[in-house]
């Protein structure tokens, strides 16, 4: 039976890295990027758990059922593949001390694929350069999330509220945050369908356009993160949609921050969604936390939004604004949409290419969100988006070249304009060139700032050396 071995190295004592595994959030957490992979179940580090999730074969998507067995709690346990797309998977995670603040996971695969004398040859080109970005990946991800954790491990653990849990960010948040051992709650409409993975999450409901809470109760958080909107590149921009997307920001911003501050116990924070559209179209200026807001309709749609929020600032609360760039990840968002050109070679200059794009992480939007908020000096706008914004043109030929694609072709500006109307001149031929200055100036040190390593990463195209 064919083997896969993969020892990972952590800065960390090895009862640590145990407990990151044996979070509620770590399996999102560790799932890769790229795989395409849908959660469905996480089962705890013991005997006869079940985790379950969905996979990307190809075209399709097929469910993959593991149950653990053979756990030796902080040493060892092992998944066995009960259904899914091998013939066959045992996978033991080995993990070692040492000594008392380093330590390693041995993890050790047992493998055949379907029709396993037919298919073995295909494994070094099917099999073994995913496991490769995978177990890289994995490393990487449990490496920086536990020395993140780290730098505020001297503070007490938060109770955290999270409005916007189910969306892109929101997923990942809510998991970094559990798996860092705060309490989280999800706040969330009537209609807001939780992912099964996250079942047994608590919640409180309300009525965002009436501001009533419908179930459970607003007090005692120590923070409220509110992270909540209509897709503003979702849909072709029209009078009505442009309202939707003003209304979903700024009315339940309000609502919930009135709520907040007439509570007996209100949270000591509010963070407070928001972007650096703010800044309207700002060609080559550099653009920091100072600077002037645009005139056109994103940038009045973020001023709104922003001041939705002064009932918090008005009791006392402590609010902190986070303008989001452009968030980079394969599960969604821009990315996602660039990928399928990219692939058929078709990722070149818009509209002439020379447009900033202020990028950050997905990791970084995490990392920071949770730095603001462990962080008591900091208070205000904050800009979330990397130390080097690149041009469009620029941004096209890194996934280009991660992609190993052409990125020349052209796409001229009118062309865009017929195809997406007023929405294209806003969120692609408009740029702003963003910088992280009070972020920085708080003590964050990024992750990512190199936009090629950050793709890699995401779409799993390390260039590994083993």
């Amino acid at each position: 039976m064919p083997t896969y071995e993969h020892i990972a190295d952590f800065d960390m004592p090895v009862q640590r890295v145990w407990q990151w595994y044996d979070s509620p959030g770590a399996f999102r957490r560790i799932m890769p990027e790229w795989e395409g992979i849908t959660p469905l179940q996480a089962g705890a580090l013991k005997n006869g758990e079940t985790t379950k999730f969905k996979v990307r074969i190809g075209p399709i998507k097929k469910k993959w059922v593991a149950q653990h067995h053979s756990v030796v709690q902080g040493e060892v346990f092992h998944d066995r593949m009960v259904k899914g797309p091998f013939g066959t998977w045992e996978h033991e995670h080995r993990f070692t001390p040492v000594d008392a603040n380093t330590s390693q996971i041995h993890d050790i695969v047992q493998w055949k694929l379907p029709l396993h004398m037919l298919t073995w040859w295909t494994a070094p080109f099917t099999v073994k350069g995913r496991m490769d970005q995978m177990f890289a990946y994995r490393a990487n991800r449990v490496n920086s999330d536990l020395t993140r954790i780290d730098e505020f491990e001297h503070l007490a653990r938060q109770k955290v509220l999270v409005s916007g849990s189910t969306g892109l960010i929101g997923m990942q948040l809510c998991a970094f945050l559990a798996a860092a051992g705060h309490e989280v709650t999800r706040l969330i409409r009537p209609t807001t369908r939780i992912p099964p993975d996250a079942s047994n999450d608590s919640v409180v409901v309300w009525d965002d356009l009436k501001g009533e809470v419908i179930e459970g109760d607003l007090n005692g958080f120590d923070t409220v993160i509110h992270m909540a909107g209509a897709g503003i590149g979702d849909k072709r921009w029209n009078k009505k949609r442009k309202e939707i997307i003003e209304k979903s920001r700024t009315v339940p911003t309000n609502n919930l921050t009135t709520l907040l501050g007439q509570l007996d116990r209100p949270p000591k924070t509010f963070i407070c969604s928001s972007a650096i559209g703010l800044y309207g179209n700002s060609q080559e200026k550099m653009l920091d936390e100072n600077s002037e807001a645009g005139d056109d309709f994103l940038a009045k749609t973020v001023l709104n939004w922003e001041a939705a929020a002064q009932p918090a600032v008005d009791a006392g609360i402590r609010t902190i604004w986070i303008r989001t760039g452009i968030v980079v990840t394969s599960m969604g968002g821009a990315l996602k949409k660039l990928l399928l050109p990219a692939k058929l070679g078709a990722g070149g200059p818009v509209g002439g290419g020379k447009q900033y794009y202020s990028w950050i992480s997905l990791d970084d939007q995490i990392y920071a969100i949770q730095h603001l908020m462990m962080t008591k000096e900091c208070q205000g706008p904050y800009n979330l988006t990397a130390p080097n914004p690149v041009t469009q043109k620029q941004f096209a030929k890194s996934i280009g070249r991660v992609l190993r694609r052409p990125a020349f072709m052209p796409l001229p500006g009118f062309v865009l304009k017929i195809l997406l109307g007023q929405m294209a001149q806003s969120l692609v031929l408009n740029g702003q060139r963003v910088l992280p200055n009070r972020l920085v100036a708080s003590g964050y040190d990024f992750q990512d700032d190199n936009l090629e390593l950050c793709l890699r990463r995401c779409l799993g195209k390390q260039i590994l050396t083993r």
